[in-house]
This record gives structure tokens, sequence and C-alpha cells, in this order.
């Protein structure tokens, strides 16, 4: 479920950047991509807890690479997604 809400937040990243280069409106884009970001998060919080109510330990031990790309793909994430606001701040 995770790498389907993933994919979906990716998507409405780049739909978001699209839609700034093309001049449209890319604020109903650019909410899309940060929700569904967070509802990675999320979905990714759920999987690690499911694996502590089972006790699977191995799963477990890969929780510590998991994190350090999530905090990177939810920064350029963020980054990527609020970049047309500086850039249209910019601009005026």
């Amino acid at each position: 479920m995770w790498l389907l809400i993933g994919l979906i937040a990716i998507v409405a990243t780049f739909l978001n950047l699209y839609m700034f280069i093309k001049g449209k409106d890319y604020k109903l884009a650019m909410a899309m991509g940060l929700s569904f970001t967070a509802l990675t998060l999320c979905t990714e919080y759920s999987l690690v807890s499911y694996w502590i109510k089972n006790e699977d330990w191995p799963a477990l031990w890969e929780v510590p690479n998991f994190e350090k790309v999530l905090w990177f793909l939810t920064t350029v994430s963020i980054l990527l997604n609020i970049a047309p606001i500086f850039f249209e701040r910019k601009r005026q």
C-alpha cells in the first residue's frame, strides 16, 4: 500500500511542477503531493507497527535503512512541492 501511495505522491509532485511551468494553477497538485507524502509516511509507520505486533524481528532490522530514505524523500518532496511558491515570489 505504501508503494502505491508513494507513487501517487511522486506523480502529484511532478504534476505540480508541470502545471507551474505551464502557468496553470498548481496549488491543488501541490496540496495533493504534500498530502500523499504524509499518507506515505503514515503507511510506513503502520507497517513498522505491524512488524512489532507480529514480532517480525528480521523485518525490523531494516527500519534504520528505511529511516534515512524516508527522511531524504520527504525532504525532497517538500522542497519540490513548495518550489513553485518561491519561484513565483521571485518573479514578483
